[in-house]
């Protein structure tokens, strides 16, 4: 089972903060977990001071420390029912770009996992622009992105495997999904549910005008493209024979961006749990389509993961 063992919760104002805050205490309880709670001025050291333009220095360098200072004791506040619980808890308080900040804080003091609510997405509910996606396409460490909302404990978790045993990157990937999807499932005594989306690669152009390919032939070729994904599955799935007796596995035709956010919705969904694929070891490229497609389109919460050799581009100095 997957154990954290440094958690980040961030606590921002235009968040759904509880739902972090929960989450944060109950996978501390359940991993034994130092916890970090982190809030973000999102304004550079010294700027709070620049805009008090028509005080004296000596008054917005007061005012600006005294801002500090409630963001410091609202987080000390925030860190009771942690110290309560027996955890180790400690408090930051950091200026600058939110997303940016929470990386840094990530690198500089090796977290496991950010845990975060999500800002809202308006009537879609979908994720919004900003700290959000930026989290979740950038953060080297797993990041769970919680809506608001959903049940304080999780009912449902949906792992989203592509097996594919001849690329050593995606199949890491995959492993660390489902290592982390039935880690959840199992400290929440939640369902596991377990899809891999399949597609018959350029299936529209053999159906085209121009190929006029017999249909026979084509459902010849999606049956042998069907079995190939169901025995790829099944030889991923057999390296985790604990999660047997509580899964709920689903090998559905389509696409995976259209897939994934389908089943959720239909069948209660509360997290999914998904790779997002970059181009190993070339800063910038850090997530891919199909995984940004998901991520605009599911309405429950959603835990990303990068490969071990992501490279984020956000710096401790940049």
């Amino acid at each position: 089972m997957k154990r954290f063992k440094n958690i980040l919760v961030v606590c921002d104002d235009d968040a759904s903060r509880e739902d972090a805050l929960d989450r944060g205490l109950w996978l501390a309880r359940a991993n034994g977990a130092r916890v970090t709670l982190l809030d973000v001025i999102e304004t550079g050291p010294g700027a709070l001071r620049q805009a008090f333009t028509g005080l004296s220095e000596t008054r917005a360098t007061e005012i600006e420390a005294q801002v500090i200072a409630y963001y410091t004791d609202r987080l000390a506040a925030l860190a009771a029912p942690f110290r309560e619980a027996g955890l180790a808890v400690s408090t930051a308080v950091t200026q600058g770009v939110g997303f940016i900040e929470v990386i840094r804080t990530v690198l500089r003091d090796a977290h496991d996992i950010v845990i975060k609510g999500a800002r809202s997405g308006g009537k879609s509910n979908r994720f919004s622009a900003g700290i959000d996606l930026h989290l979740l396409r950038k953060c080297p460490c797993p990041v769970w992105m919680l809506k608001a909302g959903q049940p304080k404990r999780t009912e449902r978790i949906l792992a989203a495997i592509d097996p594919d045993p001849i690329d050593p990157s995606r199949d890491t990937l995959n492993r660390m999904t489902m290592e982390l999807a039935a880690s959840l499932a199992e400290q929440d005594e939640a369902e596991l549910h377990v899809i891999n989306a399949w597609h018959l690669p350029e299936e529209g152009t053999l159906r085209s005008g121009r190929f006029a390919m017999p249909e026979k032939e084509i459902v010849s070729i999606l049956e042998a493209e069907k079995r190939a994904a169901r025995a790829r599955l099944a030889a991923f799935l057999e390296r985790f024979p604990d999660t047997q007796s509580n899964r709920s596995v689903v090998l559905e035709k389509g696409f995976a961006g259209d897939v994934i956010p389908d089943y959720a919705v239909r069948n209660g969904i509360d997290t999914v749990v998904m790779g997002t694929v970059g181009r190993s070891g070339v800063r910038g490229l850090f997530i891919g389509n199909t995984a940004e497609t998901i991520l605009g389109a599911v309405p429950c919460s959603v835990m990303a993961i990068k490969p071990p050799d992501f490279l984020t581009p956000v710096g401790l100095n940049n």
